[in-house]
């Protein structure tokens, strides 16, 4: 049995956890902020996100990238310069947009719901979204069902995207100009499902691939956001180890870091209902020691 330890308590939806210059960062959806968490457990707020905070991601130039959910933009920050916008994805976002990953280079990837959730809409296909370095917006991929949390390998090859309601793990290889190209499963946790409602995909699903993490050995840490627990899954789709969420509680994103890369953080929550994260201070951050350090990107 792996031991959790808390880090943090307080927030109401905590998402997009990242290891940066010796701190946690990580959004609270509903606390509309960006914060640093110290390995102490110290909190503080960085940004203030009126539309939303989700993914977090680094330029070359050690500019922050925040994902600003409601107004369907990408935020860049600089300690110096400020906050400015750095793409609009608004032409391609059919629901909230939710998680971010960036290349070494800069290019950035963006996924978003696909319908409204919140409102209890059926579950529709997305379009994941790129963005240059020049702040040029370009669909990547479409018929994401759900596209969440992703991954880049050490050598900058292949993005793997998790798929919520998709029951997968799918990858593709990425070009020299980041066009995505060979689409394939990563990992398929069961069939497909039947597009439909989301009561009816839930029974369908075996897991709900929410935030993730690469680890050095070519696995992929993945928060199981319909299951209470985060897995590690090797490539083909095996499950390898299971941490469970404490009594309560699930995993909506993970995120390896800590000096030596060994430590995993959890992003947990009672659920993810808007309604009530709003109204409560529930959600906590909760660590782990795991013997396989990061890799790759985020």
């Amino acid at each position: 049995m792996t031991t959790l330890a808390q880090l943090t308590d307080g927030g109401c939806f905590f998402e997009g956890p990242r290891w940066h210059d010796g701190r946690w960062w990580v959004s609270d959806f509903y606390r509309h902020g960006v914060f640093t968490v110290t390995p102490e457990g110290r909190m503080d707020r960085v940004l203030d996100m009126p539309e939303q905070s989700s993914g977090l991601g680094w330029l070359p130039d050690g500019s922050l990238l925040v994902v600003s959910m409601l107004d369907h933009t990408v935020l860049r920050w600089h300690p110096e310069l400020g906050l400015s916008t750095y793409a609009d994805i608004g032409e391609y976002a059919t629901g909230h947009l939710n998680d971010l990953v960036v290349s070494a280079e800069g290019t950035a990837w963006v996924g978003n719901f696909g319908f409204d959730l919140m409102g209890g809409a059926d579950v529709a296909p997305a379009t994941l979204v790129r963005i240059d370095t020049d702040g040029t917006v370009s669909p990547a991929a479409d018929d994401l069902w759900f596209p969440n949390g992703m991954v880049i390998t050490p050598d900058g090859g292949t993005l793997v995207v998790g798929e919520t309601f998709g029951n997968a793990m799918t990858a593709f290889t990425i070009g020299a100009d980041g066009s995505l190209t060979d689409r394939r499963p990563w990992a398929a946790f069961g069939p497909r499902p039947a597009l439909g409602s989301r009561r009816d995909m839930l029974a369908q699903l075996s897991v709900g691939p929410d935030g993730c993490c690469l680890d050095a050995e070519g696995q992929i840490w993945i928060a199981d956001a319909f299951n209470q627990r985060c897995i590690r899954v090797a490539e083909g789709g095996a499950i390898t180890q299971e941490i469970r969420a404490p009594e309560g509680q699930g995993v909506f994103a993970c995120m390896l870091g800590g000096d030596d890369g060994r430590t995993l953080l959890l992003c947990c929550a009672p659920d993810s209902a808007a309604s009530r994260r709003k109204a409560a201070r529930e959600a906590v951050l909760m660590t782990a020691r795991v013997d396989v350090p990061h890799a790759g990107r985020p």
